[in-house]
């Protein structure tokens, strides 16, 4: 695609060779000659001047282009997102349903769906125009998957499942297993029976192997335009707020609620019942307890999780202790000289 066309088909500017030929995207420093690249901070402004691409989309304000031929946007970080969408389509398999399916005669199946090969789709499930279920998915009973979703190959869905339009959910990903729950009765544990459903928004994205439980009782609710990582684990009768980021590997008891627009890094650890307010920031490998709650736009840290301006005051007066140890060694070693 030409530089031109390109920047035509974005909707700004730009400078330089027009007509110069964009295949591909590519980091600054291996970027080619037929590459496109982004600059979209300092560092990057620096390494942009050696870069070899062929084109550079560059902040509007970006003074240092020399000859370069760049596209201006007020989004580069944003923008090369879209560039990669156009230059990288993902293919899209043929529609029908593949021979080896066994999709039950009570299902509805929406128009230009692609179902592939020993799909399962159970009784009284809808799934809705042009969405794709890759080979070797279960979809149980009463499941309801919004148009233009994609499954990717072998995906669980339980049964009485709501799921939202645009979704994505990768390899191996888990909704609806039952939730954790079990009450000691006499000298066993008895299991408390899992009846509650899960609900997914729409455009959220579900990572590899990533498992959300369906609720004791009511919903475990997972709200619009959620980015969920690969292996991570939502407990039963969480509440998971709209645009919420959930990094790798984090893990969420029973009854967690997440509000709008909360960033959690990976490895978190998160106690039954706690609430997280919008736009907090939970470091990764933080442990937040059980019902503690972490303010609105809090950025906390460590086990567990306060503060990142305190827990870095408390990293660096560790970080003096052998030099205290040492001190103390000396005071005390001069006390006893002087007492004798």
């Amino acid at each position: 695609m030409r530089v031109r066309e390109l920047a035509e088909w974005l909707g700004c500017t730009y400078e330089g060779e027009g007509e110069r030929e964009i295949t591909s995207a590519a980091p600054l420093e291996s970027a080619g000659c037929c590459h496109i690249s982004f600059v979209s901070n300092r560092k990057a402004e620096a390494q942009a001047t050696q870069s070899a691409a062929g084109c550079l989309l560059v902040p509007v304000d970006f003074d240092n282009a020399k000859g370069r031929t760049v596209i201006r946007t007020p989004d580069p970080r944003g923008t090369v997102a879209r560039v990669l969408h156009r230059l990288h389509p993902v293919a899209k398999p043929l529609i029908g349903v593949h021979p080896t399916a066994v999709i039950h005669s009570t299902a509805n199946l929406g128009d230009d769906v692609s179902i592939g090969a020993n799909v399962v789709i159970g009784a009284e499930s809808s799934i809705g125009a042009n969405c794709i279920v890759s080979p070797g998915c279960v979809i149980g009973r009463r499941v309801v998957l919004g148009a233009g979703s994609t499954l990717h190959a072998n995906v669980t869905i339980y049964d009485d499942i709501d799921i939202g339009e645009r979704a994505i959910l990768h390899s191996g990903c888990v909704i609806g297993a039952d939730g954790f729950g079990f009450v000691m009765t006499g000298d066993h544990y008895e299991k408390f029976p899992q009846v509650g459903r899960v609900h997914v928004g729409n455009d959220c994205e579900i990572g590899a192997n990533t498992c959300i439980d369906r609720a004791a009782l009511g919903v475990t609710w997972i709200g619009e335009g959620v980015k969920i990582d690969n292996m991570v684990h939502i407990g039963h009768n969480c509440r998971i707020g709209n645009h919420v980021v959930i990094a790798a590997q984090t893990g969420f008891s029973g009854g967690v609620i997440v509000e709008d627009y909360a960033v959690i890094g990976g490895q978190v650890g998160i106690g039954d019942k706690a609430r997280i307010e919008s736009r907090a920031v939970l470091g990764s490998g933080c442990g937040v307890l059980t019902s503690k709650v972490i303010r609105k736009g809090e950025v906390v840290w460590g086990t567990p999780a306060r503060p990142l301006k305190e827990i870095l005051e408390q990293l660096a007066n560790l970080a003096k202790l052998p030099q205290l140890r040492e001190e103390v060694a000396h005071l005390k070693a001069e006390l006893a000289r002087l007492a004798k």
